[in-house]
């Protein structure tokens, strides 16, 4: 049996506006079109930090994990689960998947 020792990009996503709790909107095909399931996600808050919960409870400006601006979050829990909200206005976030 052999392992699978590199990830493989299945997309990039950039978010802008974040003043309502937010969730991803996660690849469901590779670039080839075959059916893919993201493992990872490198998430980047860019020109305002954000917050983000996984835990079915919506963040807000001031409740939820703080995401600083340019820190990488390398996510690999449940995509579908995770949400983000601004901290302050005009948040973006840039997102890409990998499996």
């Amino acid at each position: 049996m052999s392992l699978k020792s590199t990830t493989s990009c299945l997309g990039y996503q950039q978010i802008v506006g974040l003043a309502a709790s937010t969730a991803l909107t996660v690849p469901t095909r590779d670039l080839n079109g075959m059916v893919a399931e993201p493992t990872l996600a490198i998430i980047v808050a860019e020109t305002q930090g954000v917050r983000w919960r996984d835990d079915g409870v919506a963040p807000t400006a001031t409740v939820g994990m703080p995401l600083a601006i340019g820190v990488p979050l390398a996510y690999d829990g449940d995509m579908n689960a995770i949400r983000f909200f601004e901290q302050a206005a005009t948040a973006t976030l840039n997102i890409s998947y990998y499996y």
